[in-house]
């Protein structure tokens, strides 16, 4: 819904954090198709095989709304009590997988009732989730949901969460989900991604745990926290497989291998340990969240420590969920004019075109105090 908003208590890092956040996405998702993006500037890109910087979106995503997650919860809590929190909860993220329904839609298209009728409520089932529908809004919904019995609970317990979802997530892609997912191939993790996706989620709210603390240690709890989540998401994605020899049937062991830093493609073959946004993969989701609460903490002590207050990024990160409803809508106004092949500087010329037309929406949302929030 639309509402007005006067409040003068918002965090400023997180606000800019989030503008920034928006700002890469609205950046990556119209440039990332391009040849000469491709050629020229590939990080941008979704690559699947190393964390590129495309790949760090949607974990900032997660970890800011972790982050405001905890603080709203805990408010709330205090103001209405526990019954009344949980059922905000329970109604928002529903209505944000019902945003998630009709922005992203479900797979699959009938031509006729009889195609329809050929395919049954089972085939509609058994497609209609894999690929399209479980992509960012959804997943927030869906993994806000799923850490809502320990959203209140003690860093202790959250922590256990997150691992347990991991390893279940892990568990589960060894025993075919991982094939399944990227047989069509699915986004994001597909149906069961919710379950790594927990891990930027859970972090973010250790995030708000950690800078609403009083002392001086806050800010290094969460970088200390950052360096430990990526090395061990660098670490486990230096597990290799190791084949029989001489095609003596067994089972596949494993070793580890130093591999390509997380930034660079690897040359070493991919496998169900490679860092893969497409796959929602314990290792990418590990970095991630650990990559996400670094930048965060320079953001703190950019905006919260120091004078930095960028405009841009404060208009983008108060109105979020427009800006990501909105800049499909502009980019599919614009992309047609700009084909696959143009130069490098034709690109640059297309992104800039919808950034401003985007830019122009919300900032004129802001000037009038309209935000949209669920």
């Amino acid at each position: 819904m639309e509402t007005k908003s006067n409040d003068t208590s918002r965090i400023v890092s997180l606000d800019q954090f989030r503008g920034y956040t928006v700002l890469g996405m609205f950046l990556v998702n119209f440039v990332g198709s391009f040849a000469a993006i491709k050629e020229f500037a590939p990080v941008l890109c979704h690559h699947h095989t190393y964390f590129s910087y495309a790949d760090s979106i949607m974990p900032q995503f997660f970890l800011a709304v972790g982050f405001a997650y905890r603080m709203t919860f805990l408010r709330r809590v205090e103001k209405s009590g526990k019954a009344a929190a949980y059922r905000h909860t329970l109604k928002r993220n529903l209505g944000l997988i019902l945003v998630g329904f009709v922005v992203h839609h479900l797979d699959g298209r009938f031509e006729n009732w009889a195609k329809l009728e050929e395919v049954g409520v089972g085939g509609v089932l058994s497609t209609a989730f894999q690929r399209s529908f479980f992509q960012a809004l959804t997943h927030i919904g869906v993994t806000s949901l799923w850490i809502m019995p320990v959203i209140a609970a003690g860093a202790r317990w959250r922590i256990g969460y997150a691992v347990a979802s991991g390893v279940a997530f892990h568990l589960l892609s060894v025993y075919g989900y991982y094939g399944w997912v990227l047989k069509r191939p699915g986004i994001d993790g597909g149906p069961l991604g919710f379950l790594t996706w927990t891990i930027p989620l859970i972090a973010g709210t250790l995030a708000y745990d950690a800078l609403s603390a009083t002392g001086r240690l806050n800010l290094g709890r969460l970088i200390c926290g950052g360096v430990f989540l990526m090395l061990l998401g660098y670490g486990l994605s230096c597990i290799m497989p190791v084949t029989p020899h001489n095609g003596v049937p067994g089972a596949t062991s494993w070793t580890v291998s130093l591999n390509e830093p997380p930034f660079i493609p690897p040359t070493q073959p991919t496998n169900i340990w490679t860092m893969s946004q497409r796959a929602g993969s314990v290792t990418y989701l590990t970095f991630g969240a650990g990559f996400s609460l670094a930048v965060l903490a320079l953001f703190v002590l950019a905006c919260d420590r120091g004078p930095v207050r960028i405009g841009i990024f404060r208009t983008l990160g108060t109105n979020a969920l427009v800006g990501y409803i909105l800049h499909d809508l502009v980019n599919d106004a614009v992309k047609p004019f700009f084909p696959k092949d143009s130069p490098l500087w034709y690109v640059m010329t297309g992104f800039g075109v919808s950034l401003a037309i985007c830019y122009l929406f919300l900032r004129s949302l802001e000037k009038q105090r309209l935000f949209l929030r669920l």
